[in-house]
């Protein structure tokens, strides 16, 4: 079986190709329309001499043309690597470099960089530009325009047979350090991100035709990702829609009132953020606005902390949808999963129901019971990655055998609940270590942000002459709230323990977060360093 990603959406083109795929801002392609745009471009691709096992970098907002890039690359066999579009020239040189990029898709509007990038990257032989409007020069680095490329070459789909076995990179990281290529098999990613099992009962989907087999049943659920593509779960949302015979919608870049124009244009009925800093101010906009979101049965947050604060006001406001929170990371895919319900207590953080797959471990390599209480790391067997691109002692690092069996450990904590679920606490490279206390931030952050006059937090630690760290939080109020520490802190009590409690804060206008909405850790810890003296203390 062709395990393939390529395989498996062009088998949803033969299966529904009528319908349609992709729609960002004004533009759509249907299945068909995607399969033959993504072939032209392949054919002028493999003109320029790009074949299997070589790096395509797409340096890009979200759009069509995105999709189309990375779907013409699975079909050569070669590799999409995706470009963070917020880079400065430096990272980019890194990350050529570091990903051997031969040939580049991108953005118009980013050819000053590319040009100032390009004379230290000798691989990167060939560069497809997307014209955007911004006039940006390209021709004198001899970029190749996009739609011209496409219409110079065949629309066939003549191409070699492909494998399970191919590669999918993600990069990823890059914010305490250079980015990381995460190496995974098409099948296996395909496995634990893309459909290929059931994320709620653990079972594994029958072969590769399966799900085209099923889009054929139906009109295909229409599912948007509000996320950009420069980060595996925008990814994987948008070909788990396209494996399924879904429509996937697109916006170029998150504006709220925009997503609830768009849900209300093309009847959205999946929603997909990434936690409290795209849902939080997805809820103000749709409070403050006049939008039909009557189509929406299902908002999925993944990637990053889900607010129970959040989650209950989502449930008050669209009572008839479904809610559920998805645990995951690059290095092990998907993790848990949860239904929210009305009420529940998880202020703590995210709980979910593991995968079948997943386990808790403890710093030796052993796996943990599950008894209440109990914590340790979070480890995935079965469809794992093979490993970091270029980084074998990384690589090395990530992953343990126990028992014969081959776990992949990002480095995420969790602890076991009463009813058999886990907390997801957050990794140990953010954790505090108080008077040899370990103090998880999104465990913090979870319980300041039940407090009703809280906007956004985050935690880190911050020197102490007693307790070596102490816990930090910078917390931004709700518009127009007035916050005391001292109510504040009171209120954090009662949902953790007390050496959990920040015992330094910094009200601040905004906390800041990365494009995916994931924290801004390194940022927060700059702020705390640079704004010592100016730290709120609770007195005890």
């Amino acid at each position: 079986m062709a395990l393939n990603i390529a395989d498996l959406i062009e088998h949803t083109v033969d299966a529904v190709a009528e319908r349609t795929a992709v729609i960002c801002g004004d533009r759509q392609v249907s299945y068909v329309e995607l399969d033959e745009r993504a072939n032209r471009l392949a054919h002028h691709l493999a003109a320029a001499g790009v074949g299997e096992g070589d790096h395509i970098g797409i340096y890009s907002r979200n759009s069509i043309e995105t999709i189309e890039a990375m779907f013409a690359a699975y079909k050569l066999r070669a590799v999409a690597i995706n470009v963070n579009y917020r880079y400065v020239a430096e990272e980019l040189r890194y990350l050529f470099d570091n990903a051997d990029l031969v040939a580049l898709v991108h953005e118009r509007q980013y050819a000053p960089t590319v040009a100032e990038v390009l004379p230290s990257a000798p691989k990167l032989r060939h560069v497809v530009v997307v014209d955007d409007d911004s006039g940006a020069d390209y021709e004198s680095y001899g970029g190749v325009e996009y739609e011209a490329a496409l219409a110079a070459r065949s629309p066939e789909r003549d191409f070699a047979e492909r494998s399970a076995d191919d590669l999918y990179i993600l990069y990823t990281g890059g914010t305490t350090g250079y980015p990381k290529g995460v190496m995974w098999r098409h099948e296996d990613v395909w496995r634990v991100l893309g459909g290929g099992i059931d994320f709620m009962t653990g079972e594994y989907v029958r072969d590769e035709w399966a799900m085209a087999e099923q889009a054929k049943e139906g009109p295909g659920l229409v599912r948007m990702t509000i996320s950009p593509l420069i980060h595996g779960a925008a990814q994987w949302a948008v070909f788990g829609a396209l494996f399924a015979g879904g429509t996937a919608v697109l916006v170029s870049q998150f504006d709220p009132d925009d997503v609830w124009r768009t849900i209300e244009k093309h009847r959205v009925q999946v929603l997909a953020f990434v936690g409290d800093a795209m849902a939080r101010p997805m809820l103000k906009a749709y409070e403050a606005g006049d939008y039909d979101a009557s189509s929406v049965v299902a908002f999925s947050s993944h990637a990053a902390l889900f607010s129970q604060s959040v989650k209950q006001a989502y449930l008050e406001t669209f009572p008839n949808a479904v809610l559920t929170d998805a645990i995951g990371s690059s290095e092990s895919g998907f993790t848990g999963i949860s239904m929210i319900t009305k009420d529940a207590d998880h202020s703590q953080g995210p709980r979910v129901n593991f995968t079948k797959q997943a386990v808790l471990i403890d710093e030796a390599g052993e796996l943990i019971e599950p008894t209440p209480g109990a914590v340790g790391l979070i480890a995935r067997g079965g469809h794992v990655p093979l490993g970091y691109y270029k980084d074998p002692e990384k690589t090395k690092s990530i992953f343990a055998e126990i028992d014969g069996k081959r776990y992949v450990i990002p480095g995420d904590y969790g602890r076991y609940e009463d009813d058999g679920s886990v907390t997801l606490l957050g990794r140990g490279s953010q954790c505090v270590n108080t008077g040899g206390e370990k103090v998880f931030p999104e465990e913090v952050e979870g319980a300041l942000k039940s407090h009703p006059d809280v906007y956004d937090a985050l935690v880190v630690g911050v020197p102490d002459e007693r307790y070596g760290e102490r816990v930090g939080a910078l917390v931004q109020p709700h518009d127009g709230a007035s916050l005391d520490t001292a109510t504040l802190d009171a209120h954090v009590r009662t949902k953790i323990a007390g050496y959990k409690v920040p015992r330094s804060y910094w009200i601040v206008p905004e906390v800041r977060r990365q494009p995916s909405g994931k924290p801004d850790y390194p940022w927060a810890k700059s702020y705390a360093d640079e704004h010592a003296d100016s730290a709120l203390a609770v007195t005890r």
